[in-house]
């Protein structure tokens, strides 16, 4: 079968369903702009041998994002890095792969996305000098089309995944349940009853007031708020277990109302083009250091940033007040003390929170809130395949996986490369790269957790789990024959009896947001950054490193009284319209009532 026949698999056109069903009201008011850029130039800013020190610990995008806006501002900066920069969003060579002249195979902890709603991070790639490119690193995004659910036993759902094309009507309430309602039809095998209410369930939190958000949302679990528990197997699997796994990377069981519904908030207002930087899904055009690391940290350096790289931050020591200096420890065990005027921490939570003793934590009480925030094991293992494997132009989220698989096919994006002939042997023609969200339930393949299996069994058992989902239609659509190599995140060790990676990601299970810090600490030469730092994006993502890198500089920026320009942060869209309904629920929420659309 060639997959366009009488399959199980059908094409359904969600994104036209919402323009379709939004309403015909007239127009709403433009999306809403990004605050003007202040110029990082100033009276004010720092120039020359008195220009303040700033250490940055840590190179992944937090620690490149300060360095960035703190060197424009004439800072002194030195960047401190484990293992290389950009941290957990870098590509990295795949050991031996390459021969003939050819780059080695391009490996990653997982592959890049970057939504439409991201507005900061898109900011800085403008900013980042790449030849042939007027818009810089920035011109290096593609743009996907379409998303698949990827089901086992079960029909496939294969959707567009774009903006509509204009700005759509009017977002009253009404309009927006009917947009709903259509996107959610495409879903299918949904009962109608169920899909009301989940769409009922999306509109209590769209007009819901930040007090509820942060409040009653924070603290109720998403499969409680949508009712998961009396619903049908496909209303659990697809709108309650599948959003938080794949995408939140937490359980639906824990994780929390507010971070979920940010999450499906902020792509919904992408997909009707409200205050997006570009379509919903976009992906790079070629390996990540190549399309983006590589030429930022080039131009870090023209800024005069300087790199030490191959040392971990042990340990910061206070006197005064202030932090006077950090500890640094080779792979050699020999340590070493770095001084400056101030401290950028810049390092995972799990990482950074090592780094605060006693004696800092008790000058701040927010950083000893830090213990109790929550990773989890988000990894990826790429496959090199010795035939071009179109699957999808998108992202394949394979739904009944018992490791919460997602996937791409990258070679398709990056029309300037020749796999075959830029990378490797010479013999492996694409790159499907697979991010495991689960490590813990056991496999189809050996009925083992990924943490108990050796990496050759993780590579089998991920391979299996994706045959499962993509050959059921009787079409084989992956063939172990094709199968060139794979490379797993070195970050990772299993098979023994104590499995560890090094480099894991926060989740968000409920109560989460009310122990995030903020970018400043009560230590006044002391600023934090990463994407476990509250920013309003709520979600442990690249554009929440930027933007929280952002709220570091300007907080620095405060506390030296620079007359520099602050960096600009700009916020995820608000619909104008609903507005009016969020004030009305910020007065019920103060009577101690419920949200005027919340019916149990």
């Amino acid at each position: 079968m060639d997959g366009t026949g009488s399959t199980r698999r059908r094409f359904i056109g969600g994104a036209a369903a919402v323009a379709a069903t939004a309403g015909t009201a007239a127009l709403g008011g433009p999306a809403a702009a990004a605050a003007p850029r202040t110029g990082p130039t100033g009276a004010g800013r720092a120039r020359g041998s008195a220009a303040p020190a700033v250490a940055v610990l840590g190179g992944g995008v937090a620690g490149l994002t300060a360095a960035h806006e703190l060197a424009e501002r004439g800072f002194r900066v030195t960047v401190y890095e484990k293992k290389a920069p950009g941290g957990k969003a870098r590509s990295m060579d795949v050991p031996g792969s390459a021969r003939g002249g050819r780059k080695p195979l391009p490996g990653e902890h997982g592959f890049r996305f970057i939504p439409g709603f991201y507005r900061n991070l898109p900011d800085t790639l403008r900013r980042i000098p790449f030849p042939g490119n007027a818009n810089g690193c920035h011109g290096n995004l593609v743009a996907s089309t379409e998303v698949m659910l990827a089901r086992i036993g079960h029909e496939d759902i294969r959707l567009p995944f774009r903006s509509v094309g204009k700005p759509p009507p009017l977002l009253t309430p009404d309009a927006l349940r009917r947009a709903l309602t259509g996107f959610l039809d495409a879903f299918g095998n949904i009962p109608v009853h169920e899909t009301a209410y989940f769409v009922s369930r999306l509109l209590v939190w769209l007009t819901s007031c930040d007090e509820r958000r942060t409040g009653q949302w924070e603290r109720t679990p998403w499969w409680e708020f949508i009712r998961a528990a009396r619903m049908s197997p496909n209303y659990q699997r697809l709108l309650a277990i599948g959003i938080t796994r794949n995408i939140v990377a937490t359980k639906a069981e824990v994780a929390s109302t507010k971070t979920v519904s940010t999450c499906i908030e902020a792509f919904l207002f992408n997909a009707l083009g409200r205050g997006a930087d570009g379509e919903p899904d976009r992906v790079l055009d070629a390996p990540t250091n190549e399309a983006w690391i590589d030429p930022w940290v080039a131009h870090l350096r023209s800024l005069g940033v300087t790199f030490e790289i191959g040392s971990a931050v042990r340990d910061l020591r206070i006197a005064g007040g202030r932090i006077t200096e950090a500890v640094l420890q080779d792979p050699s065990g020999a340590k070493r003390s770095v001084t400056a005027d101030h401290f950028v921490s810049a390092m995972p939570v799990e990482h950074a929170r090592t780094t605060w003793n006693a004696q800092v934590r008790a000058a701040d009480p927010q950083l000893a809130r830090c213990d109790k925030l929550q990773t989890d094991w988000m990894t990826g293992i790429q496959f090199y395949l010795t035939e071009p494997t179109p699957i999808l132009h998108g992202h394949v989220n394979h739904i009944d996986s018992p490791w919460s698989i997602t996937s791409v096919g990258q070679a398709q994006y990056w029309s300037k490369r020749d796999f075959r002939a830029d990378y490797g042997d010479g013999a492996a023609a694409d790159c499907l790269s697979v991010d495991v969200s689960e490590w813990d339930k056991p496999g189809i393949l050996y009925g083992k957790t990924a943490k108990q299996c050796t990496r050759e069994e993780v590579a089998r058992e991920v391979w299996a789990q994706m045959k499962a989902g993509l050959n059921d239609t009787g079409r084989t659509v992956l063939s172990d024959a094709k199968i060139h190599s794979w490379f797993l995140d070195p970050a990772v060790e299993i098979g023994g009896p104590r499995p560890v990676n090094d480099e894991q990601l926060l989740i968000h299970p409920t109560g989460t947001w009310h122990n995030r810090p903020s970018a400043r600490t009560a230590i006044p030469n002391l600023f934090l950054c990463g994407d476990y730092v509250a920013t309003d994006i709520d979600l442990a993502t690249m554009e929440g490193a930027n933007a929280s890198a952002r709220a570091a500089v300007n907080a620095l920026l405060d506390e030296t009284g620079s007359r520099a320009g602050r960096c600009t942060i700009t916020p995820l869209y608000r619909a104008p319209e609903l507005e009016l309904p969020r004030a009305d629920d910020a007065i019920r929420h103060g009577l101690g009532l419920p949200n005027a659309f919340d019916l149990g």
